[in-house]
């Protein structure tokens, strides 16, 4: 057998390279028992805890987070078992593979958990095992010295084939980080109790500029680029900034003074000109408001700087709507105002403090014209269901009561009638 392989030119492991593989084996099972007993008893407990302090919730939170909580044990673990013995190459390989693949599958999981792509994940994923592979085998060289070699120049500047890999990766990597990072302080800004959701989002959006800001000069770091080199452009480019994008960049700043100032909230019910509803996001554009059917309407930030915008829980959610009714002159007055109060009282949206009110606005041509006024809590739940619902109980309680409602009349005089005119002659 010996010397068949080696007149096929292979070389056959001995007793010692069978003996560290099988110890290499023993280990890495071990390891990955060890990985699955640690994510099957910490793993629920993990998911839990992010669950009462991030507010994250999902059917696949629980399972993932084993996952996660496994492969961050054994990918370590064996590249420690890697390092602190000289393997022979079949064991080193078993411990690099398994190792390659824990690694590869953590952070797919990872990238996935925050909602970017598949084609990202499993691109991190895959240069990440062949990374942690190769270097268990024998060094990353026998890998990057073939990719190196295919190179281009660029003006006195040489680009080769393992510069764009590298490149491409830590971009995407600086994406998933960037990505992992908003999401990370956006769910702890959630739960910071000293700060009001206005102070929340602004600070939520602060972050993210600095967050933005750092891996953009990560970015260029990563891509070689000099920044002194840009300096020629910065005029050119603060020119193009200035008249392309100024709406943008006023569209970013009325957003901020929204924010700090704290005149409109998520959460705040507000209309602007024909647009009526409830605050749901303050974007780094515009603002989010959700109608009452369903409709979202994207107002631009600085609409809401120079228009006059009406909030309807600015200082307080409490707010009094105005229910015009008209009643025929004949009626039983202070009868028909008892039975407005009473309709507006069995709402129950309307609040009995401070309670229903009726006032005579006007004697009018044709009715005495009535005003209900009311005060509601909940002007996101929308005011023309109250308004129907009220009318609907002062037109059953005036019918029971023989209250009119007067529709409009007109009397024409005639004080003289024309002259018949004369008839023509027979012939």
């Amino acid at each position: 057998m010996n010397e068949m392989a080696a007149s096929l030119g292979l070389d056959l492991p001995g007793p010692a390279d069978l003996f560290a593989l099988t110890v290499a084996a023993g280990i890495a099972a071990g390891i990955v028992f060890l990985g699955w007993l640690v994510g099957h008893f910490a793993g629920p407990r993990a998911a839990g805890y992010w669950e009462r302090h991030a507010g994250a919730r999902g059917e696949r939170l629980v399972p993932r987070v084993c996952a996660l909580v496994r492969y961050a044990i054994i990918w370590p673990a064996l590249v420690l078992a890697l390092r602190v013995h000289a393997w022979p190459p079949g064991a080193a390989f078993l411990l690099g593979l398994i190792a390659a693949g824990a690694a590869a599958l953590l952070v797919r999981n990872l990238v996935r958990g925050v909602n970017l792509p598949r084609w990202v994940a499993w691109a991190l994923a895959l240069f990440l095992f062949v990374a942690i592979l190769a270097d268990a085998v024998g060094g990353l060289g026998k890998v990057t010295a073939p990719l190196d070699a295919v190179a281009f120049a660029i003006g006195s500047r040489r680009l080769s084939l393992l510069a764009l890999v590298q490149i491409a990766i830590g971009l995407l990597a600086l994406y998933a980080a960037v990505k992992l990072a908003n999401r990370l302080i956006g769910q702890a800004l959630q739960h910071a109790k000293g700060l009001d959701p206005t102070q929340r989002v602004l600070t939520q959006k602060l972050a993210a500029l600095v967050v933005i800001a750092i891996a953009f000069f990560i970015g260029i770091d990563l891509a070689g680029i000099d920044l002194t080199a840009l300096a020629v452009f910065s005029g050119a480019l603060g020119l193009a900034v200035g008249f392309g994008l100024q709406k943008t960049f006023g569209n970013l700043i009325a957003g901020i003074i929204l924010l700090m100032d704290r005149s409109i909230k998520p959460g705040d019910v507000i209309s602007v000109g024909e647009t009526f509803g409830q605050v749901n996001k303050i974007g780094v554009r515009a603002v989010s408001i959700v109608t009452r059917d369903g409709k979202e309407y994207l107002i631009p930030n600085e609409v809401l700087m120079t228009e006059q915008v009406v909030n309807w829980s600015y200082s307080t959610r409490d707010v009094r709507i105005s229910i015009p009714v008209s009643i025929d002159y004949g009626c039983d007055v202070k009868l028909a105002q008892k039975l407005m109060i009473d309709a507006a009282s069995a709402s129950p949206r309307v609040l009995a403090a401070p309670k229903p009110n009726v006032w005579i606005t006007k004697l009018g041509e044709n009715g005495i014209d009535h005003e209900i006024r009311v005060w509601i809590l909940d002007p996101e739940a929308g005011i023309g269901p109250v308004r129907s619902e009220i009318f609907a109980r002062v037109l059953e309680l005036f019918t029971e009561n023989g209250i009119g409602i007067p529709s409009p009349q007109r009397e024409i005089v005639v004080k003289s009638w024309p002259s018949e005119p004369p008839s023509a002659p027979v012939a």
